[in-house]
């Protein structure tokens, strides 16, 4: 691996979690996010004690020039862009914010790339909501068939990224992870919103009924993952990272409850179904399995239990945190 790369997005999640992987590697970690640095216990590359990122608050739709000039001078070999606006049901709000970000901000940063000699890979984070509803697991081929305004903007800049691979030979190479959680994930998101909802007492709705189907993955499993797919992946193709078990929302929400001792009928409420909701994105990841044999490792009895742990011990800290998402334009 390159002694410096750069993690675009690095306050997010997944950015957050895959720098403290890098951290622990001995990697140097640049960082950019439009946002500030959050709490600790909500950006993970902050619990490794003796390494740390070199943060900058760059914002993609206002800041390429400043952008330009840090990759100029550190030189990153590789680039791994997690950022995006990446809530669905909110998308259908402001759709245009999607486009400008997901898709206009992203293809400038992207012609700007193609022109550093010093750039070995860019490794680009999608989603697999770019599927839409699919039924079994998917391949890495399947037909894109977006249902939100999300969706679309991801797969607009997808296909935007293969022109310039097939025309100009850009080094990226995609990944794309089902479902990801983990310790330090944000509290709107499922799992922790459900484990904060059994702590202090209120109801979470569950969409349709909860009777969509997911496979979860652990961002240790991702992380190593995402990881190799920059290292070793064929350039211009795509690897999907998930786990090969399914559940349903419905009883992944009875596993939190079991593990925390509470009646399910005491935490969900049974709502409609948002609009555009995919019923399943399953994905295929024999590729990446055979990718230095790949395995995922934590099970989601342990993650949840990893995550109930980390929520209970920082509560006092996190209770006074936002628990909906807050739109940034």
């Amino acid at each position: 691996m390159s002694d410096t790369v750069c993690v675009i997005g690095s306050n997010s999640f997944s950015g957050a979690y895959f720098c403290k992987y890098l951290l622990e590697q001995g990697v140097n970690v640049i960082g950019l996010s439009r946002s500030p640095e959050p709490i600790n216990p909500l950006l993970p590359h902050k619990w490794v004690n003796d390494r740390k990122v070199s943060f900058y608050q760059y914002d993609l739709n206002h800041h390429l020039s400043e952008i330009e000039s840090l990759f100029d001078s550190e030189k990153p070999a590789h680039i791994y862009n997690f950022a995006a606006q990446s809530m669905v049901g909110q998308s259908w709000t402001y759709p245009e914010h999607w486009f400008n970000t997901n898709v206009v901000s992203s293809v400038k940063l992207h012609n700007m790339l193609r022109h550093k000699d010093f750039l070995d890979r860019y490794i680009h984070i999608s989603t697999p909501e770019v599927y839409g509803s699919c039924s079994g697991f998917v391949h890495e081929d399947h037909p894109y068939n977006p249902s939100t305004p999300y969706a679309v903007s991801r797969a607009a800049a997808d296909m935007s990224l293969k022109t310039f691979f097939d025309v100009h030979g850009f080094p990226v190479v995609t990944t794309r992870a089902a479902n990801v959680y983990g310790e330090g994930q944000q509290l709107y998101r499922l799992i922790p919103k459900t484990i904060l909802c059994v702590l202090t007492g209120n109801k979470l709705p569950l969409h349709g009924g909860g009777h969509s189907e997911r496979a979860f993955i652990h961002m240790d499993d991702v992380s190593i993952a995402t990881e190799l797919v920059g290292q070793s992946g064929a350039l211009g193709e795509t690897y999907h990272i998930s786990g090969e078990k399914t559940i349903s929302i419905r009883n992944l929400v009875k596993m939190i409850c079991d593990q925390m001792s509470v009646e399910f009928e005491q935490v969900s409420d049974v709502t409609e179904d948002r609009p555009g909701k995919d019923a399943a994105y399953l994905l295929d990841s024999q590729k990446l399995r055979g990718l230095n044999d790949w395995q995922d490792n934590v099970s989601l009895q342990d993650g949840i239990a990893r995550t109930i742990t980390w929520l209970k011990d920082n509560f006092e800290q996190l209770k006074h945190q936002p628990a909906e998402y807050i739109h940034k334009e």
